[in-house]
């Protein structure tokens, strides 16, 4: 559901959201809902300014309102929106830290925000992380007394946290909690190790305002984004009031919209079983859904569903629409048995009519595009070793060195390695730089250099053992990540000129890329957008008439089974050697720095997820294989 403003639904939405406590609004992506959520605060900013009042804004920090803040910026410097009459308090604050520390709230927002526009530095107020530790009571409360001094909160932005915390108050908090100082729940601070270069650097306290305070703000909008928030979304919007999801206060607040983007949303009610709550347009795509959720509700291969278990689970409609169960199993069995092949590149002299891939060419061009050095064989090692073993012409692209998730230490025993073999100033210099590196500081560009070389010489070796020529491995460094710190640039347009040229070059049948907007850190939402970018581009071309895009998933999330359009099964052997040529990324096997809240090694997390999704299709009733890749067809 796309709006192109913020107001609550109309009565005959009712039914469809019968389940909901707090009034949400969907949007297509999170860019055009940022646009909409800035001019609700430009709009508000301008009225009290004809009223001659301050405006005082509740901020929050995190990856959720940065396109908020852009497009504040932007209207400032584009369209004359003045900040003068604004008062400024944000939520929260780690403790300890100090404002000039790049992981600091303060920093943040000086970034993101005040250095652009015109707001006085004496309306800023962010929590101080860096005074004693005798003086953070008195010092919360006086925080308090400032922001009623103000005449309290017009608005709050907030974002969430995936124990359902709103600011830092965790788990735990109470509802009439003020500004205070909280320990962080250990996700939270996993949720933020990605930053911090490790959870090891994660402060374990903060100053936060307190639910309380936060409820007392006379507007309320809530950002989440992606697919990694949608399961703590539905807990806020459906679930109980609980202090075990302090995010579900919100309910008790009669002015709060959360704002959603579709992979937010995905498991709302209204949204996952549309069929439970309202009469529904009977799509392709929604039956095949509809009847592997049943599938899986029931405990039932998909040919065992009866008329019954239709009826006594809201879709009846579709039973009118297609007749008998018999038929419409036999249907939605056949779409499934259909996305299974073990040929990816297209199977020769073969009817492709109800094939994932076209027959022809036989022997295709080929690029799969990694994110890192490493995702191309931890999320599709078995159909890359697929495509060379029959005999197309695969190109690998690593579109970033991966530097930054090379620890120090890896990178010293490398450094100490070269010199025992060969002693140069260079190589004394590169240990002394890791050596006398501060903390939460960034590498030199000499270090940078030295981990991105291990990167690329874990890649040469895993795909020279899936039997690679080095002249079909491309390493595209493109320039937004090479900023030598977790926060990167902006897609630009040398980084698509990198990856429009590579296309143009190879002119592929077949392109690979990865399609998981959740990773923790965003460069593969980066990666793709690039992609998406050069297509734009490119299409034009006559080649790109016959190429086909497949999206496969990094190593957080899996396609759902009603989404998969080819699935590549894999036998034993076959997982046995995709976990080997993970094995050849070795300074990613240990001690990740990017690990997210799942304490298995990558290798592990993949095996398990590709096993999971060859059990989701046997339980559906198709074949029983010893692990599955799924991929999703990208139409540009």
């Amino acid at each position: 559901m796309n709006k192109t403003n913020i107001t609550h639904s109309p009565a005959g939405k009712f039914e469809e959201t019968r389940f909901e406590k707090i009034h949400n609004v969907i949007f297509e992506n999170s860019t055009n809902a940022s646009i909409i959520v800035a001019q609700e605060i430009a709009k508000l900013i301008q009225q009290k300014a004809t009223q001659n009042k301050n405006c005082v804004l509740g901020l929050a920090t995190g990856s959720s309102p940065i396109k908020v803040y852009e497009e504040l910026v932007r209207m400032h410097k584009k369209d004359g929106l003045s900040f003068s009459n604004v008062i400024t308090f944000n939520l929260d604050e780690y403790f300890p830290m100090g404002k000039d520390n790049l992981q600091s709230y303060h920093y943040f927002m000086h970034e993101h925000l005040f250095n652009h526009i015109d707001i006085l530095p004496e309306n800023i107020n962010v929590p101080n992380g860096n005074i004693e530790k005798e003086e953070v009571y008195q010092y919360c409360i006086d925080y308090e007394m400032q922001i009623k001094e103000a005449g309290g909160l017009d608005f709050q932005l907030l974002g969430i946290g995936r124990t359902g915390h709103v600011g830092f108050n965790e788990p735990g908090s109470h509802l009439n909690s003020g500004t205070r100082s909280i320990t962080l729940d250990h996700i939270t601070r996993v949720d933020a190790a990605p930053s911090f270069l490790g959870i090891d650097n994660v402060p374990r306290r903060a100053i936060t305002m307190g639910i309380g305070t936060i409820l007392n703000a006379k507007r309320i909008i809530l950002l989440a984004w992606g697919i990694n928030k949608s399961q703590i979304i539905k807990e806020t919007i459906e679930g109980e009031i609980s202090s075990e999801v302090p995010a579900t206060y919100l309910q008790t607040h009669n002015n709060t919209t959360f704002i959603l983007d579709n992979e937010a949303s995905l498991d709302l009610t209204r949204v996952k079983t549309p069929w439970l709550v309202k009469s529904c347009i009977w799509t392709n795509d929604l039956k095949l859904k509809a009847v592997v959720w049943l599938s899986q509700l029931l405990n039932k291969s998909i040919l065992k569903l009866t008329d019954k278990d239709y009826n006594n689970n809201g879709m009846s409609g579709l039973l009118v629409e297609e007749g008998t169960a018999y038929d419409l199993n036999i249907k939605m069995f056949n779409v499934l048995q259909h996305t299974i092949s073990g040929w990816p590149g297209g199977k020769p002299n073969a009817d492709d009519t109800n094939r994932p891939e076209r027959t022809n060419p036989a022997k295709k061009r080929v690029i799969i595009f990694s994110p890192h050095p490493d995702d191309d064989v931890i999320s599709m090692g078995g159909t890359f070793d697929r495509l060379v073993e029959q005999g197309h012409e695969v190109h690998i692209a690593y579109q970033t060195s991966g530097n930054i998730a090379v620890s120090d230490s890896e990178a010293l025993k490398f450094a100490e390695v070269s010199e025992t073999l060969c002693k140069s100033d260079t190589v004394k210099n590169l240990i002394k730089d890791i050596h006398n590196k501060k903390e939460y500081s960034s590498d030199t560009l000499e270090v940078r250099k030295l981990k991105g070389l291990i990167r690329r010489s874990e890649s040469l070796a895993a795909t020279r053992y899936l039997g690679l020529p080095d002249d079909q491995v491309h390493f595209l460094n493109l320039p937004f990540y090479e900023t030598g710190t977790v926060k990167k640039d902006k897609l630009s347009d040398a980084d698509i000129k990198i990856m429009s040229t590579l296309i143009d070059t190879i002119k592929p049948h077949q392109i690979y890329a990865a399609g998981d907007l959740a990773d923790p850190h965003g460069t593969h939402k980066v990666c793709l957008n690039s992609l998406f970018a050069s297509l734009e581009e490119l299409k034009s071309k006559k080649y790109m008439d016959d190429c086909w895009v497949w999206l496969y998933r990094g190593a957080w999330h899996e396609w759902e089974t009603y989404e998969i359009e080819m699935a590549v099964p894999m036998s034993p052997d076959q997982v046995i050697k995709k976990r080997h040529a993970i094995f050849h990324h070795q300074s990613q096997k240990d001690g990740v720095m990017f690990q997210g809240d799942d304490s298995r090694e990558f290798w592990m997390r993949v095996e398990d997820r590709n096993r999971l999704t060859a059990q989701r299709y046997n339980d559906l009733g198709l074949a029983d294989y010893a692990a599955i890749e799924a991929f999703k067809r990208y139409h540009f």
